[in-house]
């Protein structure tokens, strides 16, 4: 499979899936002409959607999901508690129920899932692997803790999407009230950097090959905070794969997430 982010942060979010028998979105947290454009930037395109994965329906992952839906004729999949929060949105689109303790085949992907902490209706994070290739793409964002279930869930992944989406520091002298600083930092809110990296040096492994750290925010974080704190714990645990940053502006460039025996030049 190949992977692009095609932006990540606080105003949105939104994954491009690509495989040899078909193309997923996970979440779709821009409008439907900024999705179209950054496909398209990325060499891709949101034509002959496979489906749309929602991870919960907070406007910065899902605030273009009917209309992605009504343009391309996919199926949306969600929890339950994520279709009955966007079911006005939704209205006219197939959609079916993601989650439970059986993983779901969609296309060329079966999709396995765990609940997160955080104050959604029922927000998962997923693990995505490649039927053909037998990559495996883990993607945890807006998880305000760590639980032993979303690290059994990824910890065979090949490729882990993480959120690292404050500095503490930041955070306490940013200009946020306390109470949104409270919600942040607690454990229905979001992963600080120093916690990502607990979380990325739990999660690794000899085949891990990519951790892409996303969500970040623009107030109270900087990419080269997120990159260092996580590098850190990596490190200490002998990662020598790739430590990407996602932008809230940008698409990142797209990359394979394959078998390490079946992606010998990944990192040629």
């Amino acid at each position: 499979m190949n992977v692009a982010v095609l932006g990540s942060g606080s105003r949105g979010n939104a994954i491009l899936v690509a495989t040899a028998g078909g193309t997923v979105l996970i979440d779709a947290g821009f409008g439907l002409a900024t999705l179209t454009d950054r496909a398209a930037s990325v060499g891709s395109t949101l034509d002959g959607l496979t489906a749309l994965l929602l991870t919960h329906e907070h406007g910065d992952h899902a605030r273009g999901a009917g209309a992605v839906a009504a343009d391309t004729g996919c199926r949306v999949l969600a929890s339950a508690g994520t279709l009955r929060a966007l079911e006005p949105e939704l209205a006219e689109a197939s959609t079916r129920v993601l989650g439970g303790r059986a993983a779901t085949d969609i296309g060329p992907l079966r999709v396995s899932t765990v609940q997160t902490s955080h104050d959604a209706a029922e927000p998962l994070a997923l693990l995505l692997t490649d039927h053909d290739s037998g990559g495996r793409l883990g993607i945890a964002y807006d998880v305000g803790r760590s639980t032993p279930q979303l690290l059994r869930l990824l910890r065979a992944a090949d490729c882990v999407l993480l959120e690292a989406n404050h500095d503490e520091q930041l955070l306490r002298t940013g200009p946020y009230p306390v109470s949104v600083r409270s919600r942040i930092a607690g454990p229905n809110g979001h992963l600080s950097n120093w916690q990502a990296g607990q979380v990325a040096a739990e999660l690794y492994h000899e085949e891990l090959q990519t951790v892409v750290l996303a969500h970040l925010s623009e107030r109270c974080n900087h990419p080269e905070l997120a990159r260092d704190a996580v590098s850190a714990a990596l490190s200490a645990r002998g990662f020598v794969g790739r430590l990407l940053v996602a932008s809230q502006h940008r698409p990142l460039e797209p990359f394979p997430v394959r078998r390490r025996q079946l992606a010998l030049d990944l990192f040629g």
